[in-house]
């Protein structure tokens, strides 16, 4: 790529939970190929449903990790100079590809001390098993796809819904990820309560409940979820950057 070093930036402050885990992939194996904006690595301990990760940071990083054996198959050997388009070149090349990238946001360290200040207000609570009969009338009411979409579930490690006239019109849900320190997080809103700020409300009430508890909040969606991309923001949290894996196809 032609003037690669003009794209670096400058990466915002998360914590050293975050940045550790993003690290992992790509500083435990071979370092292939590097320079200021791209590197590649050969990692024999990724899972076969990642077999290749890309993460391009923030700061216009990008990042590789990949097996050895797709190495071998994209014909990474010998390694000469590359660059982001040429790995890609190769990617098509071979028939290997990606799921399609999601954006990745946290919150800065400025942010995480803000929110940690905040306390909550209107009819906004943790869930429990109690609230079954509560959750399953709310996602009666929510389609098919926002369910899949959101991945929003009463049994995961926590559990926060805003109320209207005691009906729940939105919730957010959180799990560890991958057995980290990180709780991935997901969010549904009733369609016709959406735009009253339920929402963010919600994700900052149950980010702080991660913070609590000695977890990092992490919030992902597709690059095509503009909706979704705009409560992230609005919730206060900042783009990390883009990963992708390779398809499940």
């Amino acid at each position: 790529m032609a003037n690669q070093a003009s794209r670096k930036g400058t990466m915002p402050a998360f914590s050293q939970t975050v940045i550790d885990y993003w690290e992992k992939p790509f500083v435990n194996g071979d370092i292939l190929y590097r320079d200021n904006v791209f590197s590649v690595t050969i990692n024999s301990t990724l899972d076969a449903d990642r077999q290749i990760m890309v993460l391009e940071t923030a700061d216009g990083r990008v990042r590789v990790a990949l097996t050895p054996q797709l190495a071998d198959r994209l014909g990474l050997y010998p390694f000469h100079d590359m660059s982001e388009r040429t790995f890609r070149e190769k990617l098509n090349e071979a028939g290997v590809k990606l799921h399609g990238a999601d954006y990745v946001f946290y919150y800065t360290d400025a942010q995480k001390n803000a929110l940690l200040q905040e306390s909550v207000k209107g009819e906004l609570r943790q869930l429990t098993e109690e609230d079954s009969e509560v959750f399953s009338a709310f996602q009666s009411s929510s389609s098919e796809q926002d369910l899949d979409d959101a991945y929003v579930e009463l049994e995961h490690w926590a559990v926060f819904g805003s109320f209207e006239q005691n009906q729940l019109v939105c919730a957010a849900s959180m799990y560890p990820w991958e057995n980290d320190k990180i709780a991935d997080l997901g969010v549904l809103t009733l369609a016709s309560y959406r735009g009253k700020g339920h929402a963010r409300k919600v994700v900052r009430s149950i980010s702080k409940y991660a913070y609590e508890h000695g977890h990092e909040p992490q919030y992902r969606c597709q690059l095509d979820n503009e909706a979704s991309t705009s409560l992230a923001k609005s919730a206060g949290l900042t783009l990390f950057g883009k990963w992708d894996v390779i398809s499940s196809e």
